[in-house]
Order: C-alpha cells, then structure tokens, then sequence
C-alpha cells in the first residue's frame, strides 16, 4: 500500500519476522545494497564498527547513470522499532540533499508491519526541484515497495 502526500510517501508490508530480526538488518549499512529495491545502491562506506545508533552517520556509494556518493546521519532511532537517516552529498551540503529514509516497525498478527517512508520535506530547493521531474514519487513508491519484498526475502529464508 502506498500513499502519496507531496513530499511524503509511505509503502508498507506485513513480515512473518519479529521486529527485532528486521531490524537488525535496517541498522546494518553494511547490508542496505541487498535490500535496496531501486537499484542505486552500491556499498557502504564509513560504516561505524557497531551498529547504528542516533547520531551515527555513514556513507554509501551510488550509482544512478553516473556514480556519486552519499553521507547520512542516523536522525531517528528507537531500538527495533524505528530508525531514519537523512542523507546528503558529501559536498555542496548546503546546496542540495536532506531527504530522509524512515522504517517503523510495529509487532502485529503474523510477523511485523514494516512502514518505509520517503520524505523530501526537508530537501534543499534546487535538489528538490529536480525530484519531482520525471515520477519520482511514484517511482520511490515502487522502489520501497521492492525493498520490503527484499526484506522479507532475507529475514525469512
């Protein structure tokens, strides 16, 4: 299920899996280029030697046509239940970038809803101009609904 609100979209997804397993996996950067359902994330870098805490940042190196880098900082967390990142380039910060990558989870009958958010509210104008060209919103709609079939295929198997 997505929902669209302007700058905000939401995908959701049941997962036979306890909140803690998924989670594990979301507070693992290292990790992210396996779910990743767009395609764009290549690998970690900067990953810190534990996991994820609030405050902790890493980077990731992408690749959408030409490759380019990425820095986030963890802006959001509660312990197997929430964590976000916000992410920016790793020059021209005040330029561009500040969209956030949210996961809730919530224990429900048969595993663990699993709410992936996009949000752009946050986003520079220049670089938030160019996200809404070309479908974005509805395309990280399908992306993030690909990365929640991805987490449900490595937390299960």
């Amino acid at each position: 299920m997505a929902e669209d609100q302007s700058d905000v979209v939401t995908v959701e997804r049941v997962i036979p899996a306890p909140p803690e397993k998924i989670f594990a996996l979301l507070a693992d950067p290292a990790q992210h280029q396996v779910i990743d359902g767009s395609g764009t994330v290549r690998e970690a870098k900067g990953v810190p030697s534990q996991k994820l805490e609030l405050g902790s940042t890493f980077g990731m190196h992408m690749k959408m046509g030409l490759p380019y880098s990425m820095e986030s900082e963890v802006i959001e967390f509660e312990e197997g239940r929430r964590i976000a990142w916000q992410t920016r380039p790793p020059v021209g910060k005040q330029l561009g970038g500040g969209r956030i990558w949210r996961y809730e989870l919530e224990p429900v009958d048969g595993g663990t809803r699993v709410r992936e958010t996009w949000d752009i509210s946050q986003e520079k104008s220049a670089s938030k101009w160019l996200v809404g060209l070309g479908g974005s919103r509805k395309k990280a709609g399908d992306n993030m609904a690909k990365t929640l079939e991805n987490i449900e295929r490595i937390v299960t198997t």
